[in-house]
């Protein structure tokens, strides 16, 4: 008799990473796989769930405008439950650092199913930043049963937190997976709205800027926003590509900054599909991301990492992502040196495998079987 495993997500970026997991439990008879999205994101979520061909059997549209952690939290708890009572499954599968994923896995435990984490022992030390997923991966780590590190470091982390070994695995990362199963399945994949306002886009120079985490509101996200505009008018020849997250938080700062600015395009948010191809074609990254350091560092594209901290500390240490922090004129200095020295770009660019050979899927669905 299969298996059944509930996966569960509620954002885009664990949608991603889940994607390729969903599809090796699905071509695999030993299991009957089963999805669960809570809604977490909406507009960002529903568009990854049909480009990566994901099709709940749950779907508990929980997003409300203006909501807090408050009331994600205590609305998930009960609805995760009700899904975990109907489902029954033997495995709960969480990814990540979200909401969604700690309340998951929590709906797992209280109903003393095994919970498995993917992406686990990610670490800054930090317990605000990023702030709140610093502390949901750590409070996900206390309750699951088997934890999916995606390098050797967070393996690490996690046996001195006390985990013990014969519970962790070295998986390598599924947005690795992800990545490729994009690149290779979807090749035409480059947004059309977008080829047709930069008609040169194929040859242009452009660097590829995302930013919108929490912890960046306000005075931050204004010191980061400062230094693409500077940027900007320091290389009138480069493109600054923007798809600006929609929470106010970061829509409002970024049109009223760097809306009137002839090189900087600003866009709506792009499915998955077309945001790959587009950072596989870009000459460098500017990011507060966590999932696009370790596809940007695949693709060999130098990396600014506009943040205090990183938990992917292994992207700087192979010398592909610079950690700049969120003042300005820092971000300035290490933007300008790779647009104007080119020695300094090359050394950069080079492509290494740092968080895994995209066959994490594979490697966490074997490790599921044996259990």
């Amino acid at each position: 008799m299969a298996d059944r495993i509930l996966l569960v997500l509620g954002t885009r970026p664990e949608a991603i990473k889940l994607a390729p997991v969903y599809r090796a439990l699905q071509a695999d008879e030993r299991f009957e796989v089963l999805l669960a999205v809570t809604g977490q994101h909406r507009e960002l979520l529903t568009d990854t769930l049909q480009a990566l061909a994901l099709t709940p059997d749950y779907d508990l549209a929980l997003m409300r405008a203006g909501q807090s952690q408050f009331d994600l939290v205590g609305a998930m708890l009960p609805a995760l439950g009700a899904v975990m009572a109907s489902a029954n499954p033997a495995w709960v599968v969480v990814q990540g650092d979200t909401a969604t994923a700690f309340v998951g896995a929590l709906a797992g435990y209280l109903r003393q199913t095994k919970v498995a984490h993917i992406e686990a022992g990610l670490r800054t030390g930090d317990k605000y930043g990023p702030f709140p997923e610093e502390v949901y991966r750590r409070l996900v780590a206390d309750i699951a049963d088997l934890h999916f590190a995606p390098t050797a470091r967070a393996a690490q982390n996690l046996l001195t937190e006390g985990i013990p070994a014969s519970q962790i695995h070295v998986t390598g990362n599924t947005a690795i997976d992800s990545l490729h199963w994009v690149l290779t399945h979807l090749p035409d994949a480059l947004p059309e709205d977008l080829v047709s306002r930069v008609p040169d886009l194929l040859t242009q120079r452009f660097v590829l800027v995302t930013c919108h985490r929490r912890e960046s509101f306000g005075q931050d996200m204004a010191e980061i926003l400062r230094a693409v505009a500077e940027l900007a008018a320091r290389f009138p020849a480069v493109l600054f590509i923007f798809p600006v997250h929609p929470n106010p938080e970061v829509l409002q700062p970024a049109h009223a900054l760097l809306g009137g600015l002839a090189n900087v395009l600003l866009t709506t948010p792009l499915q998955y599909p077309g945001f790959a191809h587009l950072l596989s074609r870009s000459y460098l990254v500017m990011t507060d991301s966590g999932g696009i350091q370790e596809e940007a560092v695949e693709l060999g594209k130098p990396t600014v990492v506009m943040r205090k901290v990183t938990e992917r500390q292994e992207g700087v240490e192979a010398g592909t992502a610079l950690l700049a922090g969120v003042d300005s004129a820092t971000i300035v200095a290490c933007v300008s040196e790779l647009l104007g020295d080119r020695a300094a770009y090359e050394r950069l660019a080079v492509r290494r495998n740092v968080y895994g050979d995209g066959t994490a899927a594979s490697s966490i669905v074997e490790t599921l079987a044996a259990q």
